[in-house]
This record gives structure tokens, C-alpha cells and sequence, in this order.
């Protein structure tokens, strides 16, 4: 049976012995009412940590982008501001538009994640009774299609003073925020200090089997917990999973650092095997992404580089290519487009992972450049 190493995502890690232990042992009572002590627990944890008035436990990190935009742009027909490679846009089904009524306005991401603020302040309308109100703009930090790329904090800090200038307000869909506070030395409070609304993911990075939290003012968080209702998020005895979550700013948190380590040695060996057809900007890995880029000439499509990354040949279970059971390796990865391939590391990718993903990497990249 082939030894299998999973690197498509950071949420398909399990939850720690720890964390099974502080579900079993977790305090318990029905959220919806505000009884369950856990969950509040977590609640003015995570606010604290983000120097927030209060949080909201909510099961995924696409109800807590939708909850925000729903609360910021409370008349329909409002628009919102964001990136044109962003998660909400991208990934959560126009939700914002399908639900909420909100017109999702887009702004091309440049390499870093951010955009240009000139346009956006060219752009921002409400005057004109045959156009919708702008009310919102939201970042992604880290920016996954960039490559979990960091904003910059001159960035951030523009961006709040353009929004402060017309009154609008910043959402910051920080899904792996942590990874951007450890990587930038930043602590979360100063990163997203001039955000009036913030998502943090627990599942995403930080083992937690489900859950976000959803960061703001008081006024702000209860019209959230209604917003929480209306989407079929109110939960009951959570506390069982709000534990976890807990576990996961304690003990995990402090080891994204090993994450960002394993994720640049990925990068630096892919790029130092300098193959014509995978390439890699070895100084753009900030986090723990690693995107290989496939020349748009090439015959090779990041589809069939997947798969045959999850298959196991018997050239490679009589090579350099296998385990010490003599078993071959299969590797998991997803693609952003035909010639982008990404590999996430996590949790449960250590060292002995990492090499053998190495391994499987080095003989299938070199299999592809041979049939170039």
C-alpha cells in the first residue's frame, strides 16, 4: 500500500490528542442563548488576541464572510470592493449577491495581493441615484492566490486612511491570519487594527476540525448573531467544538513557524533542480503555499501533473522513489489554473513527509522535463 502525503490543503489535518481531550472534557451549554461557557470562552479569546470588543463562533469561514458583508451592507443593492482573486469572490458561490443582495465589485489583485487605490477611490460611487451605494471593501490576508502572500502594512494603512476619508468600512477575510502575523513578526491586533470586521479560520492551519470566528465592535457582533440565524448557523452545545478551537490558538498558533520553514526548503528544491518546466519564485513563499508555475507553451497541463502525482509506477517502487517498506508515495496537490499547481504544508506534513513529498516531486517533475 503507498504511503500517501497529503498537501492539497492545510484543512485536511485532524485534530490534535489534545484537542480530543478539551472536546470530552469541555463545558457545555446551548450557544443560541449565549449559555455555552466554551464557546464564550473562545469568543473573548480571539477578541482579545485581535484587539476587538467581541467574537462570534460560526461553522465555516465563508458564513463569516457572508455574515460580515450582510451586516456592512445592510440595504440591498449596496456594493462591496474586492479582489478579483479573492476567496469570496472566487470560491463562495457569490454568495454576497445570492443571499445578501450585495453587487461584488472587483479590483485586479497585483502579484502581493493587494490592488491599486487609486482606482478604487476612482471608483467608489453613491452620489448617483442610478448607481449602487458603495459600503464595503474587503482584503484577503494571506492571499491564497497570490500564493499566501502577506499584505503589507503600508498597504493596510493607505487603504484605512482612504476608507476612513469616505466612510467606509474594512472587512478582512483573515482565514490564515495567524500565518500572516507569524510571518511578518506582526501580532494579529496590529495587522488588522483599522479593520471593522475580521474572519479568522480554526479547520484552515490550525487543526480544528470545524469553526471561524467572526471579529468586531459589540454593535457590529450583534447584529452578526442575528445575521448567524437567519443562515442556519446558530449551534447549540458547540462548546464541544469551540474546545478545539481554544487548543488551536494555544498549541498550534506557535508552531506555523515550522509551516513557513518546510514550505520554503519545498521551494528552494523544486527551483534548485532548474527544470524548464516547473518553476518556482522561491523568495515569493511567505507562508505555507508553494505555487509551481508551468510555462503557458508547455504541452504539460498542472492537471495531469496532479495525477500522475497520485499515481505510483513500478519504476518508482524499484528506485530512489519509495519508502523504507518499498512502498511508493503518492502525493496530493490541487491546481489553480492549467499551469499553476499548488502544495500546502500544515500540521501533519513534518519532516519525514516533506522528504518523501520531495522524493515524488524530484522523480515525476523530471519524468515530465524528459517528455518535454
Amino acid at each position: 500500500m503507498a504511503y500517501i502525503v497529503d498537501m492539497r490543503s492545510d484543512t485536511v489535518t485532524k485534530p490534535t490528542e489534545a484537542m480530543k481531550h478539551a472536546m470530552v472534557n469541555s463545558a457545555l451549554g446551548d450557544d443560541v442563548f449565549g449559555e455555552d461557557p466554551t464557546v464564550n470562552a473562545l469568543e473573548t479569546k480571539v477578541a482579545a488576541l485581535l484587539g476587538k470588543q467581541a467574537a462570534l463562533f460560526v461553522p465555516s469561514g465563508t458564513m463569516a464572510n457572508l455574515i460580515a458583508i450582510m451586516v456592512h451592507c445592510n440595504k440591498r443593492g449596496s456594493e462591496a470592493f474586492i479582489g478579483n482573486l479573492s476567496h469570496i469572490y472566487k470560491y463562495e458561490q457569490g454568495g454576497a449577491a445570492h443571499v445578501g443582495g450585495v453587487l461584488l465589485s472587483t479590483l485586479e489583485n497585483k502579484p502581493d495581493g493587494t490592488f491599486d487605490l487609486v482606482e478604487l477611490e476612482k471608483r467608489i460611487r453613491g452620489t448617483d441615484i442610478h448607481e449602487p451605494i458603495t459600503s464595503l471593501v474587503a482584503v484577503e490576508n494571506t492571499h491564497n492566490v497570490c500564493g499566501g502572500k502577506v499584505l503589507p502594512l503600508k498597504f493596510l494603512d493607505d487603504l484605512a486612511a482612504l476608507c476612513k476619508k469616505h466612510s467606509l468600512p474594512i472587512h478582512m477575510d483573515g482565514a490564515r491570519l495567524f500565518n500572516a502575523a507569524e510571518s511578518s513578526k506582526e501580532t494579529p491586533a496590529r495587522i488588522v487594527r483599522d479593520c471593522d470586521s475580521v474572519s479568522v479560520c480554526f479547520s484552515k492551519g490550525l487543526s480544528a476540525p470545524v469553526g471561524s470566528a467572526l471579529v468586531g465592535s459589540c454593535h457590529f457582533i450583534g447584529q452578526a448573531r442575528r445575521m448567524r440565524k437567519i443562515l442556519g448557523g446558530g449551534m447549540r452545545q458547540a462548546g464541544v467544538l469551540a474546545a478545539t478551537a481554544i487548543v488551536a490558538l494555544d498549541e498550534v498558533v506557535p508552531l506555523l513557524s515550522l509551516d513557513h520553514k518546510r514550505a520554503q526548503i519545498l521551494a528552494k528544491v523544486i527551483q534548485g533542480m532548474f527544470l524548464k518546466t516547473f518553476t518556482v519564485e522561491e523568495d515569493s513563499v511567505q507562508t505555507n503555499i508553494v505555487l509551481v508555475k508551468i510555462p503557458e507553451h508547455s504541452h504539460v497541463t498542472a492537471e495531469h501533473v496532479i495525477q500522475r502525482l497520485a499515481q505510483v509506477s513500478l519504476a518508482e517502487t524499484q528506485g530512489d522513489c519509495k519508502t523504507p517498506n518499498d512502498e511508493g508515495v503518492i502525493l496530493k496537490a490541487i491546481s489553480f489554473n492549467s499551469k499553476t499547481i499548488r502544495f500546502t504544508t500544515h500540521r501533519e506534513i513534518n519532516d519525514e513527509q516533506l522528504w518523501l513529498a520531495i522524493m515524488k516531486i524530484t522523480f515525476v517533475f523530471k519524468e515530465f522535463e524528459g517528455s518535454a
